[in-house]
């Protein structure tokens, strides 16, 4: 093993869509490894976003380029969406090919030629190239941020070739120098589901932000629910459905990229005199958005408990939440109620799926303004004392360190 350590880190996508990589790298290069996050540039916005991530970051980027329209790169670039394209048709008649998860064939060449003492695996196209370099001798570690052949709904899995993500899920739960999950709930699902040894848990904390200022108490209290886009199967439906009837006064406020004919649908689920209490908000870069949702008093963490990555995973919504200060209303999935059980006090769990009862826990909540500043307090001190990433970063490094000293695996 070199005096300094090499390390990639092997993923699908933007950094500033995947903080869980960012945090990662940002921790091994802090503990002077040497570290390259290797990914597809695929969206042309979030390199601008990227850019400002790597400014003075401990860590190098390099990317398969997926977003040049001209000249031979754009060909290039252009070829690989058509096979893609046409691998994910094929799914729909039984062919099962590793490009129908992207351009997998040509990142993996590019991983093959970086020599690393340890590569770490993120998403379904690099656990598949995370097998293959297995097989070349490599030292690979799997992070489970999803249990990605158990995230997609009947209808969104026509096009996926879920038999190979298994398969690598599964062999990379066996195989890996180690493997690591969000929650306690998806360590014990995954080990349960393909054997191996219980991942390491590092949840999607984040860095503990500063202390959030006191929030003005004048005016209705304000919910935020946000992600990168805003659309069906998020639980925003079902939330509206009771929110809409609750009797105190309270603003809704969702941010994040809306088509108009969504963003109108939602509207018509609320009677006309709730229409002006719902604002949407634009989508933001990630260093601002902890500022944004600081500026609000209840958070929304309204995962679905269907598939079963939903019900398992803690979402980052929830611990964005804690880190603000931000008193939280969770759906009652198993990754959720693992979080409200170790920061008691923080949040309250509703069956989403309950619309009067619901509503009802509601009103409760913006009746009482002192109930919702305790448990946004609560919820600051649970940021803390457990879910920020100076908490986790230590698991990880132990993990990596444990790995490095392990001999590399045979070569097949």
């Amino acid at each position: 093993m070199p005096s300094t350590p090499v390390i990639l880190i092997l993923s699908s996508g933007p950094i500033s869509r995947n903080p869980r990589v960012s945090k990662e790298a940002s921790a091994l290069g802090g503990a002077g490894l040497d570290v390259t996050v290797m990914t597809v540039a695929n969206h042309a916005r979030s390199e601008e976003y990227d850019a400002e991530l790597l400014r003075g970051a401990r860590f190098r980027r390099v990317a398969l380029d997926r977003i040049s329209r001209r000249g031979f790169p754009g060909l290039r670039s252009t070829f690989g969406r058509l096979v893609t394209w046409v691998a994910r048709r094929a799914v729909r008649v039984g062919i099962q090919s590793k490009q129908a998860l992207g351009p997998t064939l040509a990142l993996g060449r590019m991983a093959r030629r970086f020599e690393a003492d340890l590569t770490i695996v993120h998403t379904e196209m690099p656990f598949c190239i995370g097998l293959d370099l297995l097989a070349r001798g490599r030292r690979v570690a799997a992070d489970f941020e999803d249990w990605h052949s158990q995230d997609l709904l009947p209808q969104s899995q026509a096009t996926r070739p879920l038999r190979l993500i298994e398969n690598a899920e599964g062999e990379l739960m066996r195989r890996a120098a180690y493997t690591s999950a969000t929650s306690h709930a998806m360590a014990r699902a995954l080990q349960a589901a393909h054997g191996g040894a219980l991942p390491v848990v590092i949840t999607n904390s984040f860095p503990l932000q500063p202390e959030p200022a006191p929030r003005p108490l004048g005016g209705p209290p304000s919910f935020l629910w946000f992600s990168q886009t805003i659309g069906p199967g998020r639980g925003l439906e079902l939330f509206l459905a009771a929110w809409s009837q609750t009797l105190n006064p309270s603003r809704l406020n969702l941010l994040g990229d809306v088509g108009a004919a969504y963003r109108d649908k939602l509207f018509r689920r609320l009677p006309a005199e709730r229409r002006d209490c719902l604002r949407f908000l634009p989508f933001t870069s990630p260093d601002k958005l902890p500022s944004v949702i600081a500026q609000h008093d209840l958070g929304l963490a309204l995962e679905p408990t269907l598939p079963a990555n939903k019900t398992c995973t803690i979402s980052n919504k929830i611990l964005q939440y804690l880190n603000a200060g931000v008193a939280v209303v969770a759906s009652d999935t198993a990754g959720q109620r693992e979080v409200l059980e170790r920061v008691p006090g923080a949040g309250i769990l509703a069956d989403l799926s309950q619309t009067g009862e619901l509503a009802a826990q509601l009103d409760a909540l913006l009746s009482d303004r002192r109930r919702i500043v305790a448990m946004g307090q609560a919820a600051r001190r649970g940021a803390a004392e457990t879910y920020c990433w100076e908490r986790e970063a230590p698991r990880l490094l132990a993990a990596v360190e444990g790995a490095l000293r392990l001999p590399r695996p045979a070569a097949r």
